[in-house]
């Protein structure tokens, strides 16, 4: 009897540690972002030496961050690539756009180096951003997903079915549907 017992307070116990921790997670997990919500600020060191964040941009240009699962992998060679070849989409509209992952620094300066990037690649390899923009899948790595912020730092758009091929092109059309202006010529 006193097996039973035993056996009956050990269930009853687990039984409650599952449904605490259910609890935890349910209560844990951050609302998704959303368009109109303010994009979380960041500081994040960038192949190009500097450190970006995006309270450096307010009020002053928009910004797309293009989050990628992992550095050297098919899908997110081929996203470097479009940006790297057609970035000048890119460079004529009021806009600061970058490529984003968990990779440590030196992986990414490596990655942007190997596909020719003249724009920064930020770093986030203990994953505060990811996470703040609610993008680390269960594996913890990035989702593919572009970011689209305004002046003001709200979010414009979110991209979540992100074409590597054309992304530059992609990018472009998306900013001036957003109304983000051309850069003026001098």
């Amino acid at each position: 009897m006193a097996t039973i017992n035993k056996s009956a307070v050990t269930f009853m116990r687990i039984r409650k540690l599952v449904t605490a921790t259910a609890l935890l997670v349910l209560c844990g997990t951050a609302a998704a972002l959303e368009v109109g919500d303010q994009a979380p600020d960041f500081s994040l060191p960038a192949t190009d030496g500097k450190t970006y964040s995006l309270s450096q941009f307010k009020d002053k240009e928009a910004v797309v961050i293009a989050w990628y699962p992992k550095a050297f992998t098919s899908g997110c060679t081929v996203e470097c690539k479009s940006l790297a070849k057609n970035g000048h989409l890119l460079k004529e509209l009021q806009v600061a756009y970058f490529m984003a992952s968990v990779d440590p620094l030196e992986k990414n300066a490596a990655f942007a180096a190997e596909n020719e990037a003249d724009f920064p690649l930020l770093s986030d390899p203990g994953k505060e951003a990811a996470s703040a923009y609610d993008v680390l899948a269960i594996y913890g790595l990035p989702k593919r997903h572009t970011f689209y912020i305004g002046k003001d730092g709200k979010i414009l758009f979110i991209d979540k079915n992100v074409r590597p091929d054309t992304s530059a092109e992609d990018m472009a059309a998306k900013l001036k549907e957003l109304g983000v202006p051309a850069r003026a010529t001098s």
